[in-house]
């Protein structure tokens, strides 16, 4: 099942960043580091242009360092744009963040030039917790769920520094199936727009072959070559007492159990996909999507024929 989600304050979101953008030296767009592909927005870089922009991924001390490593050397390498990690543990983010803006737009920064900055991100990637940190003060609402933050608002982070937030947006159609699912794992999806069992199975799929030692360690389980997500997510339960009348596995719960202690890092430093991962992943969903179009303007060209809206193609002699 496709994983869809774009709520109507979005719309908004997109609306807002359209017409700020005209005025902004720098783009910060917060990233995910435990998925740095799927919580990167593809519609900001239309709606940004060539903006120069600084990639942070956050909550990178809950990721897989290795990965990170390949993720920042990937963003580094595109033109106009920086990459650095944050985590909860930095003592100075705002230092980092300032620094990195003044490298990618060196003659702002001053009272008479200042620096003016959009922050974006996927919901709930961390940025109003970072916000609240740099400015040493609770300016924005925070939450272990998607969708908090709803109106925009300024902020000044040093002497002609601003820095305009917005609110978390996806984007209208997601079509890389992996990415929605990586989204929901890691709650910027809404919880409505999701099936727990179906996400946390894709969840284990993944890291039965990248993380066996980790599940083996939290969950007291064997990960034996061949075994499959369902068999582990009946394990996990197993494991964890969520067992109903006959010896069923509550399968709801054991599902809650792994998405839940994936997001708070419990299991410990994972990364869902590596760069050289989602640019496959990207292809393939590209390529279903370019075939998807075909199809539905074949559709859409049948009914316009039928209601005589347009003339039926020649026939070739």
């Amino acid at each position: 099942m496709a994983i869809q989600w774009f709520p109507g304050h979005m719309h908004l979101t997109k609306k807002a960043i359209q017409e700020r953008i005209k005025e902004i030296d720098v783009v910060i767009e917060l990233l995910d580091a435990r998925l740095p592909g799927s919580s990167a927005n593809p519609m900001l870089a239309e709606l940004t242009g060539a903006k120069p922009a600084l990639k942070v991924l956050n909550k990178q001390d809950l990721a897989d360092p290795a990965r990170t490593a390949l993720w920042l050397d990937h963003y580094n390498s595109q033109p106009g744009t920086r990459a650095i990690g944050l985590d909860a543990s930095m003592t100075a983010p705002a230092k980092a963040l300032i620094d990195a803006c003044h490298a990618l737009a060196p003659t702002r920064g001053s009272m008479v030039k200042p620096m003016r900055v959009l922050i974006c991100g996927i919901p709930n990637v961390g940025k109003s917790t970072l916000i609240n940190t740099l400015t040493g003060k609770r300016a924005t609402k925070t939450g272990d769920e998607a969708g908090i933050t709803k109106i925009e608002q300024r902020l000044v982070l040093a002497d002609g520094f601003y820095l305009w937030d917005t609110p978390g947006m996806l984007w209208p159609r997601i079509i890389v199936a992996k990415s929605g699912y990586n989204l929901a794992a890691s709650g910027a999806i809404g919880r409505n727009a999701f099936e727990e069992e179906e996400v946390a199975l894709e969840l284990l799929d993944y890291l039965i072959p990248n993380y066996p030692q980790l599940l083996e360690a939290r969950y007291k389980v064997e990960v034996t070559p061949g075994i499959t997500d369902e068999a582990l997510l009946e394990a996990i339960g197993r494991k964890r007492g969520a067992v109903m009348s006959k010896g069923r596995i509550n399968l709801q719960k054991a599902a809650e159990i792994v998405i839940y202690e994936f997001r708070a890092g419990t299991p410990g430093r994972i990364t869902l996909e590596t760069p050289e991962e989602f640019a496959r992943w990207m292809a393939a969903g590209t390529l279903l999507d370019a075939e998807r179009q075909v199809k539905k303007d074949k559709i859409e060209t049948s009914r316009l024929i039928k209601l005589k809206k347009i003339p039926r193609p020649a026939k070739p002699e």
